[in-house]
């Protein structure tokens, strides 16, 4: 399975029953670190809602949602999302999920490596994030594989449905142009 046979896009409507499948298969993996998602993409009707959601932040370019697809046959893989941009920074934050399936074969790596393209070429952003815990060593390879280098660990950064605040650790890329 090579990388060239995956691409990064928009939501479209026309996924929304695959989207869905997607988050209920991985429900598990996603309610620690993505339970706004998991939520969100509960029934049919709701996940056509986030995707409409998506869309218009998008055209807003408040966050960046897009699926990571087999070309092939447009099979969701994963999900990367470019948030939390704050405009008088020129800085975001990167979110990503993957199928267990397709987990561990660089497709995230992958997938990092062209919205930070995308960030910086088109966006103009100065600086990107990821934050992960210190436990997510997948995650933690993701940032090194793409040059993200870490800056300091968080306190209580972020509070898993019904659990204590956690520490995360904040890894930042800057755009050298």
């Amino acid at each position: 399975m090579s990388k060239q046979s995956f691409i990064i896009n928009p939501l479209i409507e026309s996924d929304t029953n695959q989207l869905h499948q997607f988050i209920v298969d991985n429900s598990e993996r996603l309610k620690k670190y993505f339970p706004v998602t998991l939520s969100s993409n509960i029934t049919l009707e709701k996940t056509l809602e986030y995707i409409a959601i998506k869309n218009k932040e998008v055209v807003e370019k408040t966050n960046f949602t897009f699926a990571i697809r087999n070309e092939n046959n447009h099979q969701i893989v994963g999900l990367i999302i470019l948030k939390k941009i704050d405009w008088d920074k020129n800085q975001g934050e990167f979110a990503y999920c993957m199928d267990l399936e397709f987990e561990g074969k660089g497709l995230t790596s992958f997938a990092v490596k062209e919205m930070v393209k995308f960030a910086f070429e088109e966006l103009k952003l100065e600086t990107l994030q990821i934050i992960s815990h210190k436990t997510n060593y997948g995650s933690i390879k993701v940032a090194k594989n793409n040059g993200f280098v870490w800056q300091k660990t968080l306190p209580k950064e972020f509070t898993p449905t019904n659990e204590i605040a956690l520490d995360m650790e904040l890894y930042e890329l800057y755009n050298e142009r």
